[in-house]
Order: structure tokens, then C-alpha cells, then sequence
């Protein structure tokens, strides 16, 4: 029954996929190594790949319909949530310190894939310059302006809740997860009007292969497929490919917040500043030399093209202003690759010391 089901799935048939529908489609995998696993247990590898692959193609289905496959959006440590609550929170922390890295996936991503090829850049931050990280698991199908609203709220818990003050903090993200930060600060100083704390304290943000002026992903599942290679059995998925979640919308056209609705019904996208007082850094990656990606418009690191990781635009009224000293361009790497490169680590540790 499951092959009927997968081949139905295009963009119309989206809603017509029941909880019940998407459970057994993808029952096996995705399923919990038993059903007394503990919620306080990091999932196994495989399972956290292909429910963060599911939820990029069809999060936002998934929790409009209440469906249990949907990711809640948490703050997490070695693939276990944080309780955002300042004795349970200092019980958790093995050693907390005052300086505070918050890292956010991309799309179709998770928290535990941050480690790749054995390198994690949290590690380490945390072991060359006293950060501690926290890592960001969310539903990557949401649109990022919902995953902002979102963020904002839980960033200020975990404000409040750290078990001593923040001396500094940094969000670094990678792919859609730099546009979540930046909807996050954005909601948080401007939606909030000063309600919240953490936007106006976040020193640094650095942004890995985001697509700040969007990517061309397709309708047919152009780049996606690079994604899709995180999930070790994302075969099942793979006929999936042609759905947009609002994610996979957000993500091509690079909406941070929603903007005013157009004559066809249709959202524009609003442009918003990086955020005033914050140290703003952009890395891209490129499958040829930096020289033949900016000259020749080639796609840039196989998802996301150099110019839209760099914020450059045509229209002036549209680009991004990351100082010259705080973008660099890591050439022969891919999307994925730039979670692993020993250069994009070298930067990290040049401009968060």
C-alpha cells in the first residue's frame, strides 16, 4: 500500500495526506526503536534523519494535522531537550559557561547532524573558546517567519532560565537556519517592540551557505536531493521531493517575515535589515574556485549560489550590508560540506574569539 501512497504525493495531494496516511507510508524506519523508549533519550541517528527529512517536505501538513511525526521545535544538548527551567537546566549542563552558542540546522536537517565526517564545529568552539553550545531542533517545513515566533519566545526562556549571567552570546546557522535567526532577532526586537531581552544581547551571528536572497530550488526536487542524502534511507522520501512545504517556499525565495500580500493573493517577500548591533558574518560555499562562482553565476555550493549567501542583489534597496572583512567564500565545497570544512572552522574561531 505504501508505493500507491508515496506516488500520490504531489503538491494537491499534500492535504489529502491523513495522519494515519504518512504513519504507515513510513511505519519501519521512522518508527521508535520500541514503545517504551525514553523521551529523554537521544533518537537513533537514522530515525532523527528521516523525521527531519519528512518534516522539510511536509512540516507544515504535518502539524497542521496534529500528525505525532510533526517535530516540536526544542532546545537540545547531544540530541536530548533542554529544560528551560535554571536548577533543572544547571543539573543538566555538565559545565556551563557564560558564553553562549546557539547553532540552527537547515532544511530537512536535525541538531545531531551538525557532526560530520567526525568534525563538529561545536565541539570545537566550545574547547577553543569556552563557549557552550546549544543546538536548535525544529520542524523545517514550518515557514521561517512561524519558526521565528517561535524561537523568539524559547530564546528568552533560555535567557531567563541559564544558570548565570550571559557575557556573550552567538547564533550561527547554517542554510535555513541563518534566515531563523534572523526572523528570530527581527520578531524578537521589532514584533515584541523590547519585550524580550536576548534579541539585543546576541553579539554575533554568522550565517553558513544561507540563502539570504533565496536558491532555485525547483518544483521537481532540484538541490533537494542533496538533502535528502543526510537520511541514510530516505529512498521512501525521495517521491516526496516534488511537495513545497511552506519551508521550501520560504527557503527559495529568502522570506524572513511575510510581506504585504501581492493582486494574485500571494505574499511578497519583506526585505529585513540584519540586525543593528550585532556583528553579521557570511560564509559561501563554492563547487569551483570563489573566482568562477561570482563571475559566472554558477550555483554556488550545489543549493544555495554565492551571491544570495553573500546578500548581494541587484536592487541596492535589496541587499544585505555584511561588512567586506566578515564574508568569505570556501571554494570546492558543497552545501553539506561546509558543516565539515576546516576553513569554515578557522573563521568561526577568528571571528566568535
Amino acid at each position: 500500500m505504501t508505493q500507491p501512497l508515496l506516488q500520490a504525493a504531489d503538491l494537491r495531494g499534500a492535504a489529502r495526506l491523513t495522519t494515519d496516511a504518512v504513519a504507515e507510508a513510513l511505519s519501519g524506519w521512522l518508527a521508535p526503536a520500541s514503545t517504551t523508549e525514553d523521551p529523554e533519550q537521544a533518537s537513533r541517528p537514522e530515525r532523527a534523519a528521516g523525521l527531519a527529512v519528512l518534516n522539510g517536505l511536509l512540516g507544515d501538513h504535518l502539524a497542521a494535522t496534529g500528525n505525532p511525526l510533526a517535530i516540536t521545535m526544542a532546545l537540545r544538548q547531544a540530541g536530548v531537550t533542554l529544560p528551560l527551567e535554571r536548577l533543572a537546566l544547571r543539573a543538566r549542563l555538565s559545565r556551563p559557561t557564560p558564553r553562549l552558542l546557539v547553532l540552527l540546522h537547515g532544511l530537512c536537517m536535525n541538531d545531531q547532524q551538525w557532526r560530520r565526517a567526525g568534525h563538529d564545529d561545536a565541539d570545537g568552539l566550545a574547547h577553543e573558546l569556552g563557549y557552550t553550545p546549544i543546538h536548535l531542533h525544529y520542524n523545517t517545513g514550518l515557514s521561517i517567519s512561524t519558526n521565528g515566533r517561535i524561537l523568539a519566545l524559547l530564546m528568552e526562556n533560555l535567557y531567563d532560565a541559564w544558570p548565570m549571567p550571559i557575557e556573550r552570546l552567538a547564533m550561527v546557522g547554517h542554510s535555513m537556519g541563518g534566515l531563523v535567526a534572523r526572523s528570530a532577532i527581527h520578531h524578537g526586537l521589532l514584533i515584541q517592540r523590547g519585550r524580550l531581552r536576548w534579541p539585543a544581547r546576541v553579539a554575533d551571528l554568522v550565517c553558513l551557505g544561507t540563502p539570504h536572497q533565496g536558491a532555485p530550488l525547483e518544483r521537481a526536487g532540484h538541490g533537494i536531493d542533496l538533502l535528502l542524502g543526510t537520511a541514510p534511507h530516505a529512498a521512501p522520501l525521495a517521491r516526496l521531493a516534488g511537495l513545497c512545504s511552506a519551508g521550501i517556499n520560504d527557503l527559495r525565495r529568502g522570506n524572513v517575515v511575510p510581506g504585504p500580500a501581492s493582486d494574485d493573493g500571494t505574499f511578497r517577500c519583506e526585505q529585513v535589515r540584519l540586525p543593528v548591533g550585532t556583528r553579521c558574518f557570511a560564509i559561501a560555499g563554492c563547487l569551483g574556485s570563489a573566482g568562477e562562482g561570482l563571475k559566472s553565476g554558477l550555483p554556488g555550493d550545489g543549493l544555495v549560489p554565492v551571491d544570495s549567501a553573500l546578500g548581494h542583489h541587484d536592487q541596492p534597496e535589496r541587499r544585505l550590508d555584511f561588512a567586506p572583512e566578515r564574508q568569505a567564500v570556501v571554494d570546492r565545497t558543497n552545501h553539506l560540506d561546509l558543516l565539515s570544512s576546516a576553513k569554515v572552522h578557522g573563521l568561526l574561531r577568528q571571528w566568535l574569539r
